[in-house]
């Protein structure tokens, strides 16, 4: 039977589905309603809101309505609407299982028997099984975002054909998604296999316990604190580099001007303090800077230890000495 066949047929059979499922409802209002229930009168007033949204072609919310009805008062004409909206959806894995419950619960004098066991057969070729395993299993699965279980699952799924959306999740792990495509009557196996847990998170597991019975913080090593330790090494080597040229250069600069009040002076000799004297303080001056430089960096990566240091590159410095003269280059 064709979509649109179906379609006709349906327009021109909702209006009778109408009378004889607002009967039923007044049967049950009468035989078992107790003052105050409207149970039956609200299924009544679902039915006949999801027929006018069926009417207007709006299926998804025809099936809202209809699986509302069918919640509150059980009813085979309620049943086989959810099977209808579900067939007009293209939903054809929903609907074959929709309609195999009517056949499962309702008996062969219901009115749509014949109507179920035809569109049963036609769904059949409308479908396909998928069987998904996951690594590690334990995975929650989703099929087209409908969940359908924890792997490992008992069964392959039912889907429709067509191109299905398999999503794999786990705390920890992440999420996995796959996309298979799947003719009529396939039967398909997808294998999804999650990341491993976080870099620095603790495995789940029970506590460790100190000797007090008391809980201790599992310890954590990353490359960001050795990279702080590092950076503090340096800073100090740089300030010793200053103190230890500073102190040269105040003890040649004290030679020089003795040097300069002894009589008679030598040329050569107030050449090389003097030369020494500017060489050790350019040194003191320039160590000093970059144990600032270096300095400043530690104590910012120090108080910010959330930040990814070590994906950074490295701070490097390099010190080009003349006679007279000093450079200092740095690199973060």
């Amino acid at each position: 039977m064709s979509v649109g066949f179906r379609k006709v047929v349906r327009a021109l059979a909702l209006p009778g589905a109408l009378l004889l499922y607002a009967p039923s409802v007044v049967a049950d209002e009468r035989s078992s309603a107790q003052p105050g229930d409207v149970s039956s009168g609200e299924a009544g007033r679902h039915f006949r809101r999801g027929v006018d949204l069926y009417g207007e072609a709006n299926y998804t919310a025809a099936l809202v309505e209809f699986r509302r009805a069918f919640a509150l008062v059980p009813s085979a004409t309620a049943l086989y609407d959810v099977g209808e909206a579900q067939f007009q959806l293209q939903d054809y894995a929903g609907a074959l299982k929709t309609f195999r419950r009517f056949l499962a619960e309702f008996g062969p004098t219901e009115g749509h028997r014949p109507e179920v066991t035809q569109a049963v057969e036609v769904l059949r070729s409308r479908v396909g099984h998928v069987s998904i395993t996951t690594l590690p299993s334990g995975a929650d699965v989703a099929v087209d975002d409908e969940a359908v279980g924890k792997t490992p699952l008992a069964e392959p799924v039912l889907v429709s054909v067509g191109r299905r959306k398999v999503v794999a999740s786990m705390a920890g792990r992440g999420s996995v998604t796959e996309y298979v495509d799947v003719a009529a009557e396939d039967r398909v196996s997808v294998s999804l296999q999650l990341r491993g847990p976080a870099a620095g998170t603790a495995a789940a597991g029970p506590a460790a316990l100190g000797a007090a019975g008391a809980e201790v913080a599992p310890l954590r090593g990353d490359g960001g604190s050795t990279l702080r330790t590092m950076s503090w090494i340096a800073t100090g080597a740089l300030a010793a580099g200053a103190v230890t040229f500073g102190a040269l250069a105040v003890g040649e600069s004290h030679a020089l001007g003795t040097e300069r009040n002894a009589f008679p002076a030598m040329s050569g000799v107030l050449n090389h303090d003097a030369n020494l004297t500017a060489t050790y303080s350019i040194l003191a001056d320039t160590f000093a800077a970059a144990a600032i430089v270096v300095g400043a960096a530690s104590l910012y990566w120090t108080l910010s230890p959330g930040v990814d240091h070590a994906a950074a590159p490295s701070p490097q410095a390099r010190v080009t000495l003349a006679p007279t003269s000093a450079r200092l280059e740095m690199t973060f």
